[in-house]
């Protein structure tokens, strides 16, 4: 038996957003799923190869698969915003060439990252003087810190976890983040406290860490997430 049908409109619906999360990463849509948790938005996520390790190489190497990530979102709405899911490739690549590789994979208009997101997240704080807490090892660590120098954020204070390999970084417990991050934040030259990386377990230290120094702390899931949403109220 075959029956007939009508269609839906989706004209009294909001744009949706879509999200490029790394293969390896654990922890992002866990994460997304709470900044979310209110908002009526739809988000798409894709998923984009991504090396075990995290080094400068194997994040350069994923340029080459950004637009066939965003490529493999639904193709049938236009996107109010797409986000690239990796704070450190971010900061290796570029936010213009990411922007430029995802637009021409999916209908978009505004694409950001964690690096463009938490960027712009201190202007809304109205901080320019960082501390910056990485789980990365030095050859990623660098291009980070200078990719925030050339945004106009000064890194007063760095610490990292100096940890390689992805599933550890997933696993780091949010103890070991807040003592980490308490440590710089207490630093009398900091104004806030950025903790960087998507696979980096983060939402459940951010209130208390900020209590314990009595100073913005922000991290690269809850920046990026501010940001789409953000970008995607502009277009509503």
């Amino acid at each position: 038996m075959k029956f007939d049908f009508k269609l839906s409109s989706d004209k009294q619906r909001l744009p949706p957003m879509g999200l490029i999360v790394l293969q390896v990463d654990e922890t992002i849509e866990t994460e997304f799923r709470q900044a979310f948790n209110d908002s009526q938005d739809q988000l798409f996520v894709t998923r984009i190869p991504s090396g075990l390790e995290v080094t400068a190489k194997q994040l350069s190497n994923m340029e080459g698969n950004i637009k066939a990530a965003a490529n493999l979102l639904p193709q049938s709405r236009e996107y109010s915003v797409v986000g690239y899911g990796c704070t450190s490739a971010s900061a290796i690549i570029g936010s213009e060439i990411i922007s430029d590789l995802i637009k021409s994979g999916c209908s978009v208009k505004n694409v950001t990252n964690p690096l463009l997101a938490a960027t712009e997240y201190a202007k809304h704080l109205g901080v320019t003087k960082l501390a910056l807490l990485s789980p990365y090892i030095e050859e990623v660590n660098t291009p980070l810190r200078k990719a925030f120098e050339n945004s106009g954020l000064s890194i007063e204070i760095f610490g990292t976890f100096g940890e390689e390999k992805e599933e550890k970084v997933a696993r780091i417990s949010e103890i070991s983040t807040t003592k980490a991050a308490i440590s710089l934040g207490q630093n009398i030259s900091v104004e806030a406290v950025f903790i960087s990386c998507t696979n980096l377990r983060t939402f459940g230290c951010l209130d208390e860490i900020s209590k314990q120094i009595d100073k913005p702390v922000f991290s690269s899931n809850q920046s990026l997430a501010w940001h789409m949403k953000k970008l995607s109220s502009e277009n509503a």
